[in-house]
């Protein structure tokens, strides 16, 4: 949505985690189409990359930050040169993640630690000192995306569902307690995205059509809709949950999924 202001988004600062590549990139992108100030969070340099690449066809206001969500030293640092630059932080999408693949008899310790430690400790690292900051100025959104497999559950993914699935706690006890306070805490849980994370865990042509048309022998569903989302997909959600559009909506968990987990 080039070019169109949205309120609440519009002049505001905003931090996007995990933006150097697939669904945080198109999240900072859709913010700063949107007319934000916006903070690219990454551990990896590439960040510095995708924020230049955005200044460039955006021409707006981006700085890349080059931070790791599970140290705790490194998210107050990261919001603390975010603030000085664009300002208060009004809106988080907190989109790091990673997707450790395995079967739950036979993970490593390796997998699993790192899986929590990303996905279910940076959540919390990030969404509370988030949350610290805006709730004293009485404003702010945090979304959170974490993924439909929080709530379903995955053969071979054990790690990661755990992990996502401790994510989505967190945020919405947070958002119970900050939600009279001014902030509100969100989820999106996208399903199958066209990302180099989902890319890289398939075997060959026959995961594509799998995805798709569903395996029951892993008792997986198809996608209804009959289509994979993009990265774009998941960061419109994201706006909208940020915006004032959704200024009444706190706690909640929106699907992107095309229907995969029939909403359960």
């Amino acid at each position: 949505m080039p070019g169109v202001e949205i309120s609440g988004v519009s002049g505001e600062s905003v931090v996007v985690t995990g933006a150097a590549r697939g669904i945080g990139r198109a999240v900072a992108h859709a913010f700063a189409e949107a007319g934000a100030r916006v903070a690219l969070w990454d551990r990896d340099q590439a960040v510095e990359t995708a924020a230049s690449e955005l200044r460039a066809a955006e021409d707006t206001r981006t700085v890349a930050v080059r931070a790791d969500v599970s140290d705790p030293a490194d998210v107050r640092k990261a919001f603390d040169h975010s603030e000085s630059v664009h300002g208060d932080v009004a809106v988080v999408v907190h989109a790091a993640g990673v997707l450790r693949t395995g079967s739950a008899l036979g993970m490593s310790d390796e997998d699993w630690q790192e899986c929590l430690s990303v996905n279910a400790t940076g959540t919390m690292l990030v969404a509370a000192e988030a949350a610290r900051r805006m709730a004293p100025r009485g404003r702010g959104a945090i979304t959170v995306i974490a993924s439909n497999a929080a709530a379903t559950p995955r053969i071979g993914m054990a790690a990661y569902c755990a992990s996502k699935a401790a994510a989505a706690a967190f945020t919405r006890s947070l958002g119970l307690e900050v939600a009279g306070r001014g902030v509100r805490c969100n989820i999106v849980s996208p399903g199958s995205t066209d990302t180099a994370m989902l890319r890289e865990s398939w075997t060959g042509d026959a995961d594509f059509a799998s995805t798709l048309a569903g395996d029951p022998a892993a008792f997986r569903l198809g996608i209804p809709l009959a289509r994979i989302a993009t990265p774009d997909d998941v960061a419109r959600a994201a706006l909208f949950l940020s915006s004032d559009a959704a200024r009444h909506i706190t706690l909640h968990d929106l699907r992107v999924d095309g229907g995969a987990t029939l909403d359960l």
